[in-house]
């Protein structure tokens, strides 16, 4: 059975079709959000993690939102894999109930991170030399900033309604805000028609900045006045950033790795309902994305990848919800490895696709 399929945009094609292509040319693995739906990208992390396969002769952006922020922030620790699994068992033991509050799973997802990033071991996430991270939050404004639920909803539903108009406008509601580890801000934050700033990480604000890229309108409360940013409240960087948004090609044209959970793309969390909005072109250029195909995701429990609303169907049976979802990551682990092998035999040129 065929586990994954690969998708690349013409220029990645191009040079995987022509036999050139190689983990070194990696300059940029991006992660989406998509909340649990992350669980499936498991087993293709620790491969390449494992092994080492990464920024061995560049550094590479470790570039994502929400879920893909958590999960490259485990990347940069000392005891990485350790961290990585720390984070799945953290995050799949965790349980709400009906008397839950948007305070009470902020606390919550405080306690996760905890779980799997020491204190003591943020000097050297720091300093890493093979990984730089960057982390998409949402700085909201207005009705958006509101944590009295029917306001927030509220601005949320007008901002929909502008985003449907022309996508620009979401910008009126939230502000895209990076934090990133490097000599330099990564390349897309200084290309031009990049809007939104970006800050340094530091020690200080590491945690409280990959809690706010997950912090989900509506049903978390946001992270409010994170140092060494502009005050305001924050909230899920996939408000802007959902999947790719922007193009996130370095100047040295180093390719993007992207494991997906589906074939399609979208680019704002707004942009969800919109069957029709997707990135420019241009944005995929350069990606090479790898996701489950049909018959893997067919043979998950339920015959599906894990999403947020479990935690609402199973809320009186959360032992199911999390048998599930380790049943998911146990079938995952395959995954980077069959996508390894065909690198390794040549075989990765006979099976792309064009995105």
């Amino acid at each position: 059975m065929v586990n994954i399929r690969i998708r690349a945009g013409q220029r990645a094609y191009d040079l995987i079709r022509a036999g050139g292509f190689s983990l070194d040319e990696i300059s940029t693995y991006f992660g989406p959000a998509g909340g649990p739906r992350w669980l499936i990208a498991s087993g293709f992390d620790l491969s390449l993690l494992g092994e080492g396969l990464l920024g061995k002769k560049r550094p590479v952006w470790l570039t994502g939102a929400s879920a893909g922020a958590w999960r490259f922030a485990a990347w940069l620790q000392p005891e990485a894999v350790k961290s990585y699994r720390a984070l799945i068992d953290a995050y799949i033991e965790t349980t709400y109930g009906r008397k839950d509050t948007p305070g009470t799973i902020l606390q919550s997802l405080n306690a996760i991170v905890n779980a799997y990033i020491e204190d003591d071991a943020l000097s050297f996430a720091l300093a890493h030399k093979r990984y730089r991270l960057v982390i998409l939050t949402s700085l909201v404004r207005n009705l958006a900033a509101s944590e009295r639920r029917w306001v927030q909803k509220t601005g949320f539903l007008l901002s929909f309604l502008a985003n449907a108009v022309r996508p620009s406008l979401i910008h009126r509601f939230a502000e895209r805000i990076v934090f990133y580890y490097g000599p330099h801000p990564p390349d897309f934050c200084l290309r031009k028609g990049f809007r939104g700033r970006f800050f340094a990480l530091s020690e200080v604000n590491f945690k409280s900045a990959i809690v706010a890229s997950g912090a989900i309108p509506v049903a978390v409360a946001g992270v409010r006045d994170i140092f060494g940013a502009p005050y305001g409240l924050y909230r899920d960087g996939g408000l802007i950033d959902y999947h790719i948004s922007q193009d996130y090609s370095t100047r040295d044209r180093g390719l993007i790795l992207f494991f997906h959970h589906q074939e399609r793309i979208i680019p704002g969390w707004m942009d969800k309902r919109l069957k029709r909005r997707r990135p420019p072109a241009q944005f995929l250029d350069s990606v090479v994305m790898v996701y489950p195909s049909e018959e893997f995701v067919a043979g998950l429990p339920d015959g599906r990848i894990p999403d947020r609303g479990d935690f609402k169907t199973f809320i009186d049976d959360p032992a199911t919800r999390i048998a599930n979802w380790r049943r998911t990551v146990e079938l995952a682990e395959p995954l980077g490895e069959e996508f390894l092998e065909l690198v390794a035999s040549g075989r990765l040129k006979d099976r792309v696709e064009k995105l």
